[in-house]
């Protein structure tokens, strides 16, 4: 559709207008994201080196810029004053609910999400519209890319439209026709098969930028086993063409084939890039953390290690080649999923400055590691860990555990932990649960009698819930406490779980994972989080409490 024009700001040449700062603005390191701080000083010496490529003033990509630092240096809002803040300007986004869009700033103007699928570009000074481009269809959720020319001619923005990469002039909101078809790729393209068979590809995840080209993770498609390949496309910005395909599930002769069952009539599918990802820039990597392969709670149908299941990829973003990778779960049956964009940062390590790269997880580990080489900064053990009951699983029988940092989540859940505000009969009803349900430690596999999931499938962390302070080396973590409780009913003529599938004329068996609750009300069973966050500060000095 064509975008409807607004009239031009003043100030600008370019039709934008300035970014407006406060007299005496400084830069400062002041950036708040979470509730609680994973100091890596507690490990290694910090540093005050930063990363001299890393923009720590501009929000003109997701999650702030390619490195995903979430982190700005702009200090005129800080604790002296943000009691004092008015409203400066509203701009009404129409009746939908609610967004979960994170709008960018490129001089002066903000591109945010609005009146359900409508992108709309605002002065960020003053919230006058510049211009409006309504769609049909889905809009990707979380974010959008801007890319600039060198001589700074050309502004795109791209995004997801119905599972189509999209490109517009960031200056009108006009198609760029010479991009793609009309200005439109359909990331379908490049998938082997007939693609006309696989429904269009949307995915929260909005990509990044690296030069010349947009690199895309490709959704899953589905959440039963009948999903799509979620492979890593790079795209060229100008022209549309597909630059580089990365393989998230080996083909035959690549890297990895071996560690999933020999069967050239099955489609494995998930092991996907749902969350976000990193660019280091100097470095020319992309870093890419994926997913659980399919289904997420039953892994019969994929026997093996199911490389590069939720792993982290470094590749080179120019020409998509694997320089290291390090799976954080074996043939995982926790959907798992690495869900954040892993943080770079500087430490000093055995008297050494080391570019680091820090990788939060579900599970409540921290993954650190060298992110030129792949190493890991502290041992990450191979353990034994409880196997599975379930008819036709072969669950793997270690996983990597760090060594350090130590853990950021409390993994374990018992009578203890049930909130004490609950009705009595509700406690009594979770305390059942807890007593005749399994647990063995993180990764107690879903089994038939029931098995207790502490943190639960949504962590744990989770997507935008990790901020990096490139000046204090400080990562800081929103941290998510629901328990679950996974249930598998085995080899069966029907299926008991709310995702059921049917495949090859019988039902395969589906654990059951819902949220550990006690009525139909869904109460909170565990304990308040406040008294969890003192038991942290108090038993892990590293550790402190943030207020947002």
């Amino acid at each position: 559709m064509t975008p409807e024009k607004r009239p031009e700001s003043a100030g600008s040449s370019r039709g934008y207008a300035p970014l407006r700062r406060l007299p005496g603005t400084v830069k400062s390191a002041a950036a708040i994201t979470g509730l609680l701080s994973l100091s890596l000083s507690a490990c290694a010496q910090t540093s005050s080196t930063s990363d001299a490529t890393f923009d720590d003033e501009t929000w003109d990509q997701y999650l702030g810029g390619p490195d995903s630092s979430q982190y700005s240096s702009l200090d005129q809002i800080n604790r002296s004053n943000v009691s004092e803040l008015e409203v400066a300007w509203t701009y009404e986004t129409g009746e939908r609910g609610s967004y979960l869009f994170n709008p960018i700033v490129v001089d002066g103007v903000m591109y945010v999400l609005a009146h359900g699928a409508t992108l709309v570009a605002l002065d960020a000074a003053t919230g006058e519209e510049i211009w409006r481009r309504e769609h049909e269809g889905r809009v990707g959720t979380r974010g959008i890319n801007y890319w600039e020319s060198q001589d700074g001619l050309d502004g795109r923005l791209l995004y997801l439209n119905n599972g189509m990469l999209t490109a517009i002039d960031a200056r009108t909101g006009q198609i760029i026709t010479s991009f793609g078809e009309d200005g439109r790729v359909d990331l379908r393209v490049g998938l082997e098969g007939d693609i006309s068979q696989i429904r269009a590809l949307q995915t929260s995840n909005p990509g990044r930028v690296f030069e010349d080209l947009i690199i895309m993770s490709l959704p899953a498609g589905s959440a039963g086993y009948a999903s799509s390949p979620a492979d890593i496309h790079a795209y060229n910005v100008l022209s549309g063409e597909l630059a580089w395909i990365f393989h998230t599930v080996p083909r035959p002769g690549e890297f990895g084939y071996e560690t999933w069952p020999e069967n050239p009539h099955a489609s494995y599918g998930g092991v996907h890039n749902w969350s976000e990802s990193t660019v280091d820039a100097q470095r020319g990597i992309v870093y890419i953390p994926t997913g659980t392969a399919r289904y997420d709670f039953y892994g019969g149908n994929r026997h093996g290690q199911n490389l590069f299941g939720n792993s982290v990829l470094a590749l080179d973003a120019r020409t998509g080649e694997r320089i290291w990778h390090f799976q954080t779960i074996h043939h995982d049956l926790w959907d798992y999923d690495l869900p954040t964009a892993p943080k770079l940062l500087t430490v000093r390590h055995d008297g050494r400055e080391i570019p680091a790269l820090a990788q939060p997880s579900k599970q409540g580990f921290l993954y650190v590691f060298n992110r030129e080489t792949g190493e890991p900064l502290w041992p990450i053990v191979e353990q034994p860990v409880p196997q599975s009951d379930v008819p036709g699983e072969q669950s793997w029988p270690t996983q990597p555990i760090p060594t350090a940092p130590p853990p950021f989540a409390r993994q374990s859940f018992t009578e203890e932990d049930i909130n004490p505000y609950l009705p009595l009969e509700d406690q009594a009803k979770v305390r059942e649960i807890v007593r005749t349900h399994r647990f063995e430690g993180v990764y107690t596999p879903p089994s038939l009698q029931g098995t207790i999931m502490m943190p639960g499938h949504n962590g744990g962390a989770n997507w935008g819930g990790t901020a990096v302070e490139p000046g204090r080396r400080t990562a800081l973590r929103h941290v998510q406490r629901a328990a679950h409780d996974g249930e598998s009913c085995g080899p069966c003529t029907r299926a008991r779980s709310a995702g059921h599938t049917q495949r090859t004329g019988r039902f395969h068996p589906l654990p059951r994972a819902r949220r550990l609750h006690a009525s139909e009300q869904w109460l909170v069973c565990d304990r308040p989080a406040l008294v969890q966050y003192h038991r942290v500060r108090s038993q892990r000095r590293h550790h402190h409490v943030a207020s947002a």
